[in-house]
């Protein structure tokens, strides 16, 4: 005889924490939300998970779908699962990251009514965000500092060519700190994976200032995937 065992009813969530670098700041992806619960707050990009999916294609659904954005590279970071989260009960969110270049990423459109507008946001100014998303926002933030000690994630969000003082600027919007300019351009130029290139800065009215390619051949050559700097 056939046993009929229960069903079980589950609902599972996606939030990216999406970063990107601009004008010397670190900024993170949002959107306006247009739906209730929270319509009109500031939200992570995020949505449910539909029972004939993946959790990795919704991810890449709920992004593109809130946002426009396409064929990014997340990882799983870590999973949201307090019983009270969401008004409407429990909702188990599975949270990915992303690093981006946003110098020459596409304009931002959602193409679904759940989302107003989609729109990069300082992180310095970073407001109370929808449901626990200013929790989600911090662990992904813990998240990427973290990786700064032993990773070069910040060649991620830095145009291909760059400054020593772009760099050091992003490395302290992560850090939150200030740092000191001479160590700190001593300690990378000396890793070794740091191409100085014949060229200068365009269109700026102060003095230009060197570019610099980082070298990911070198790096994993050196390395072997590993970066143990302090700073």
């Amino acid at each position: 005889m056939e046993v009929k065992l229960p069903e079980f009813d589950s609902v599972f969530s996606i939030d990216c924490v999406i970063f990107g670098f601009e004008a010397g700041e670190l900024k993170i992806l949002l959107i306006e939300r247009n739906e209730e619960p929270f319509k009109d707050w500031l939200a992570l990009p995020g949505y449910i998970v539909e029972q004939n999916e993946s959790i990795d294609t919704a991810a890449e659904r709920i992004l593109y779908e809130l946002t426009g954005l396409r064929d990014l590279h997340m990882e799983q970071f870590h999973t949201f699962g307090e019983v009270n989260r969401h008004p409407q009960g429990r909702v188990i969110t599975v949270a990915y990251y992303a690093l981006i270049r946003i110098n020459g990423q596409k304009e931002l459109r959602p193409v679904t009514q759940y989302a107003k507008k989609a729109f990069w946001h300082p992180v310095a100014e970073l407001p109370k965000l929808a449901f626990d998303h200013s929790e989600i926002f911090k662990t992904g933030f813990n998240k990427i500092r973290r990786r700064l000690s032993y990773q070069p994630i910040a060649f991620e969000l830095l145009p291909e060519k760059f400054t020593l003082t772009q760099l050091q600027m992003l490395y302290e919007a992560i850090l939150s700190k200030k740092l000191d300019k001479r160590n700190f351009r001593k300690k990378m130029l000396s890793y070794g994976f740091l191409k100085e290139l014949d060229e200068k800065q365009k269109g700026v009215s102060y003095r230009a200032a060197k570019l610099y390619k980082f070298d990911k051949r070198k790096y994993t050559k050196i390395f072997q995937n590993e970066l143990t700097a302090e700073i």
